[in-house]
């Protein structure tokens, strides 16, 4: 193992055990009130599900067109991560935007293509899991296909008129809640750091003990 993985865990350990108590000092919203801190665990769950997303269709382009075994393993622990932290952003908008907005739901530009990106990440993974022979290419284009869609949903709330908030809120924070936000981003970002390679190093053995089953079964 790693010898950065001791040190990751001690670091999202202590992220996520300060990362509440900062965001309780914070100042509230002026006209959302308490709710209004879900945003501390929504966006950065976002913003990683978009990184992950990232690695995931360039590894998957890797492994289309040069054929890598190894980045067809990160592509999979990405898509795994990605349907992880895209659970996380659709259940916290929600329960903000009930709230804030009087509704569990809306129909705009940037939910309705947040869903849908993720409903192509979990169909990925259920590609590989029940495609049969040949599913680990065709979960890979629909990983590239999944990718080109992180701008489109990022910028979707800049050029449609929706209810969302537009990515011009993150610069105008109050000071107050600019650092706690950041931190926030970190240990997100650290905790994926983390995830990421253990769950490629697990698919790795995977393949060994698999290998090793089937030499097994020749050598009967």
């Amino acid at each position: 193992m790693n010898r950065s993985y001791p040190f990751l865990v001690l670091a999202a350990v202590g992220l996520f055990a300060t990362a509440p108590v900062l965001i309780d000092l914070a100042p509230y919203e002026s006209t959302m009130g308490l709710v209004q801190k879900i945003f501390y665990y929504h966006v950065p769950s976002a913003m990683v599900m978009f990184l992950s997303a990232l690695v995931c269709g360039v590894a998957s382009a890797l492994y289309l067109f040069r054929k890598n075994t190894a980045a067809d393993r990160w592509a999979s622990s990405a898509a795994e991560l990605t349907v992880v932290f895209g659970l996380i952003v659709l259940v916290t908008g929600p329960l903000w935007a009930r709230k804030a907005w009087g509704v569990w739901w809306q129909w705009d530009a940037r939910l309705t293509s947040t869903l849908l990106m993720w409903m192509i990440f979990a169909a990925y993974l259920l590609v590989r899991r029940f495609g049969g022979p040949g599913a680990e290419k065709l979960a890979a284009a629909m990983a590239v296909f999944g990718m080109a869609n992180v701008p489109f949903v990022y910028v979707s709330v800049n050029i449609w008129r929706t209810i969302h908030p537009t990515t011009r809120v993150v610069p105008t924070l109050a000071p107050g809640m600019r650092g706690v936000f950041w931190f926030a981003v970190l240990a997100f970002m650290v905790l994926l750091a983390l995830l990421l390679p253990l769950r490629a190093r697990l698919g790795a053995r995977r393949e060994e003990l698999e290998e090793l089953y089937l030499m097994g079964d020749e050598g009967e």
